[in-house]
């Protein structure tokens, strides 16, 4: 085992055992103590990310990686604010659930209790660290963190604050800890630490999810890539159908939850495609088109045929894919064959489609007649994220405070003993 991953992993247990003792209202101090140092310490940490920019573009990272990379002091009054946001949720441990007394007289519960060391594995996403800071301590887990070598001065940056902001509080200084080597060698360390961490989540394309998923020897999480569909259905309502499409693409483009894939019926296609195109033309967004989609497009807009893997591909750039199809099942079927149960919407009114839209489809979330981009914890009332899962098991969708706790059994006697 790497010794710094070692060391690491050690520091890590011994804060974690301590914070999982800690009231909400210390953990909470905490957490207000860092976004408190993050407005502080605004300059320095713009300072290290205008560098990380820098270096990326020399050595020629795309236009949506550079964004995901970026920090403004608007991305960092809001980071800070998300620190926040996270203290005045309820607390997680401690909740008593599925309470009973069994004919013996033995009470049984299940309380909630941290999961443990929470290892993320991440590109290009400085915000990641204050969000998995925030919802690490406020659940009461420690936190190793690895963020990809185009961060690493935001990264540190943004570490050094929570560190800051941890001690100043009282906090173990070692509830979050960022591995500081950029050795590739390392990430294959840190899924195998298995003595350490008890859960990694990759935050990342899909190679670094495929690396996580064959090479650890811990629970991997994984999720957080989306070929993302928006439907189209006949009974669409035209006024709804630009304003969440253009949101969806358009709002920012670089992210999991942008819509990939444009799917409309033949029998609107006509009338309504047009009027998307325009509008996705006019911002920028270059349209791959199947044949039918082409045809109705190719007199008036830049479009380009659609090769087969458009239809694969999780852009996060402004592009998008679009297919003209013949039906609800047809519209289906393309979604079964190509999502990665990320997010799907449908644009109708009616209530049979939507509802057929809801239950036939099992991805993480499902919207109808709304953005794909509301697939997120803050949005949906979690205060941050550390992973939308797209898994089966444990959680699904945007993961917030409860999804990193797991519970324990508390039975209550009275000198009951088994017969």
């Amino acid at each position: 085992m790497n010794e710094e991953i070692t060391i690491l992993g050690k520091q890590a247990k011994l804060a974690v055992r301590r914070l999982s003792q800690l009231s909400n209202p210390q953990r909470n101090a905490g957490l207000f103590a860092i976004a408190k140092m993050i407005r502080a310490r605004k300059q320095d940490i713009l300072a290290a990310n205008a560098e990380d920019l820098h270096a990326g573009a020399e050595a020629g990272l795309s236009e949506s990686l550079l964004d995901r990379l970026r920090l403004t002091s608007e991305r960092l009054d809001d980071i800070a604010n998300g620190v926040e946001k996270v203290a005045s949720l309820p607390d997680p441990i401690g909740e008593e659930f599925d309470s009973r007394v069994l004919d013996n007289g033995l009470r049984l519960s299940k309380r909630r209790i941290p999961i443990g060391v929470i290892g993320v594995i991440y590109e290009a996403r400085p915000n990641v660290t204050a969000d998995i800071a925030a919802l690490c301590i406020k659940s009461g887990n420690a936190a190793i963190l690895r963020g990809g070598k185009e961060a690493r001065r935001s990264n540190r940056a943004l570490a050094d604050v929570v560190a800051a902001g941890c001690a100043d509080a009282g906090l173990p200084a070692n509830s979050v800890q960022l591995v500081h080597s950029t050795d590739r060698n390392l990430v294959r360390e840190l899924l195998r630490a298995d003595d350490y961490i008890d859960m990694i989540i990759p935050r990342g394309g899909a190679g670094l999810h495929r690396f996580a998923v064959e090479n650890a020897t811990i629970p991997v999480i994984t999720g957080g890539m989306g070929v993302v569909h928006i439907y189209v259905d006949k009974a669409a309502d035209p006024a709804k159908v630009v304003p969440i499409v253009m949101n969806a693409k358009t709002q920012r483009p670089s992210v999991c939850n942008a819509m990939d894939t444009l799917l409309i019926h033949r029998d609107v296609a006509a009338t309504i495609l047009p009027v998307v195109a325009q509008s996705l033309t006019e911002a920028g967004v270059k349209l791959r088109c199947g044949p039918r989609a082409f045809d109705l497009l190719s007199g008036d807009f830049p479009v380009h045929p659609a090769e087969d893997e458009d239809f694969d591909t999780e852009f996060m750039a402004l592009i998008a894919a679009i297919k003209v199809v013949d039906s609800l099942d047809d519209a289906l079927d393309h979604i079964f064959e190509h999502s990665t149960k990320h997010s799907e919407a449908i644009i109708t009114e009616d209530y049979a489609a939507a509802t057929r839209f809801v239950n036939e489809l099992d991805s993480a979330a499902v919207f109808v007649n709304a953005s794909t981009r509301f697939n997120d914890g803050g949005q949906f009332g979690l205060g941050a994220e550390v992973a939308i899962s797209t898994q089966r098991l444990h959680a699904r969708g945007p993961m917030g405070l409860k999804e990193l706790t797991t519970y324990k059994w508390v039975v209550l006697g009275s000198g009951q003993v088994r017969p």
